[in-house]
């Protein structure tokens, strides 16, 4: 069940308060997730209960999405806000130092989070910041089709795409590889979620000069890249190893932007070993670019 929590933070503006939706399931160490730009927290719904067999699950949905309020008038949607913004919002529900996965945007906050040193264990799918000035071109001009599109399209004309496999794909193939297997209800929900995410527009402008450059040491770190990623490129995981050379290159093979709805399990494995492995030493496979092709 969806809950909601205010919490105070500190911002250029002074301190205001936070009100974001989540959902909590399981029980163990924490793992907090983190979805990506115009989506929510049901992004991760495939993978919970896989992964709440182990941890406290706890999904979110970032300021302006979902059920989450947008932030304050000038507060801006900056790294330096919202990743110590989910600090707060962990301290606000009990939780110490966290396990995070994040996907895209949520992937980008995972990678600060755990270079500011609020998690125990990082997992970024797809994460953002690791572009080339043509490649985040292309990125949110895709982004901004795909918001105005889930703007312009009637409710009903939304329903009957959804019910076709080929409406689903024209609905969600930028982000998925098997669109064709969302739940039309699924599908519909997300783009809705698309339509009223009333943070797109200052998240995306906040994007435009963001790139990460810094390592995250002393910490188990696993970057995972769809290798049917039509959105952000495979490529840019190459960078991301650069930048972060002890982390663990994942390729998850035949998903896309949002792995966690094209191959469950597949995901839920990279999730849990990573996560696991903050309690047994170094992330399995660090610095060997391993992918996690089916055994």
């Amino acid at each position: 069940m969806t809950a909601t929590v205010s919490f105070p933070i500190d911002s250029p503006t002074g301190p205001r308060t936070v009100t974001l939706a989540h959902e909590r399931k399981g029980a163990g160490e924490p793992l907090l997730l983190l979805h990506g730009i115009g989506h929510h927290l049901q992004a991760w719904h495939p993978v919970t209960d896989l992964l709440a067999a182990e941890y406290e699950v706890i999904a979110v949905d970032l300021p302006g999405f979902g059920a989450s309020d947008p932030l304050p008038d000038r507060v801006p949607y900056d790294l330096d806000t919202i990743a110590p913004a989910l600090g707060a919002l962990c301290s606000a529900l009990g939780v110490t130092t966290p396990h995070v996965a994040g996907n895209s945007l949520g992937g980008l906050l995972a990678l600060e989070m755990g270079r500011v040193g609020l998690v125990r264990s990082v997992t970024a799918l797809s994460p953002a910041g690791f572009w080339t000035e043509t490649e985040r071109r292309y990125a949110f001009t895709a982004l901004r089709a795909m918001r105005a599109g889930a703007r312009a399209l009637p409710l009903p004309l939304l329903e009957r795409l959804s019910r076709s496999a080929a409406g689903r794909a024209a609905l969600t193939g930028t982000i998925y590889a098997r669109p064709a297997r969302r739940a039309p209800e699924a599908v519909v929900a997300e783009t809705l979620a698309l339509r009223g995410a009333t943070g797109f527009e200052r998240t995306l402008a906040a994007g435009g000069a963001v790139r990460f450059t810094a390592d995250v040491p002393d910490l188990p770190v696993t970057i995972a890249w769809g290798s049917g990623d039509r959105l952000l490129l495979p490529r840019q995981g190459v960078r991301a190893k650069y930048t972060v050379p002890g982390a663990r290159l994942v390729r998850l093979p035949g998903c896309g932007h949002v792995p966690m709805h094209d191959d469950p399990a597949l995901v839920a494995r990279v999730v849990l070993d990573t996560a696991r492995a903050a309690g047994s030493g170094p992330t399995p496979g660090a610095g060997e670019g391993a992918a996690a092709d089916r055994r």
